[in-house]
């Protein structure tokens, strides 16, 4: 129950990010419609290739389409039911969406009984991957590139629920709930990861 509905929270934030990403570049609706679905679905199909689930099992996640197509059709042709709203709670969309998905794809990986380095990679690239993609193909630089910290919390989820710190439903809301968190004092305090630069 608690992998549907995370899967369900990340598929609509990672969504709504795309085409609000989309409709700043002035893509048309076709661009709106593959850069929100990349978005929502690249990150678990990367995943997946690299766990080794088959990618066919992308196409098994039907109702899944079906809200992700529906959110982007109501996005696009009533934008200003929306647009300032994502503007305001954006960041709260975006960490909703990595959260969920760095968390199912942790469980993903703890399933198919892969070790811990597989579980993080899988919450990572979950988390991240579909942002990562969008974010190519928009011509951006990666969320994940930047100077706030983005995708070490998706790879923290990871870490928790491989070394089983994390099991049963209430302890993986609670971790979501603090990745979320984390994730948004980390832009509004402006935490940075350590970095230099070559002269």
């Amino acid at each position: 129950m608690e992998w549907e509905i995370l899967t369900i929270i990340g598929t609509i934030a990672f969504a709504l990010s795309g085409v609000i990403v989309a409709m700043e570049e002035d893509y048309d609706l076709m661009g709106v419609y593959i850069l929100g679905l990349v978005t929502a679905f690249g990150g678990g199909a990367i995943r997946n290739l690299l766990i080794g689930v088959p990618v066919s099992a992308l196409w098994d996640q039907g109702h899944l389409f079906t809200v992700a197509i529906v959110v982007m059709t109501v996005a696009f042709f009533f934008p200003k039911l929306w647009v300032a709203q994502w503007f305001k709670w954006g960041l709260i969309f975006d960490a909703l969406g990595l959260a969920a998905f760095a968390i199912q794809g942790a469980l993903y990986a703890t399933q198919m009984g892969h070790p811990i380095s597989a579980v993080i990679v899988a919450a990572a690239l979950t988390g991240a991957g579909g942002g990562m993609v969008r974010d190519v193909l928009a011509g951006r630089k990666p969320l994940f590139l930047r100077n706030e910290i983005y995708i070490a919390w998706a790879m923290l989820a990871g870490l928790a629920i491989g070394v089983e710190a994390v099991s049963g439903p209430i302890s993986i809301w609670i971790l979501f709930v603090s990745i979320v968190v984390l994730r948004m004092l980390s832009v509004y305090l402006k935490w940075q990861l350590p970095h230099r630069r070559l002269n």
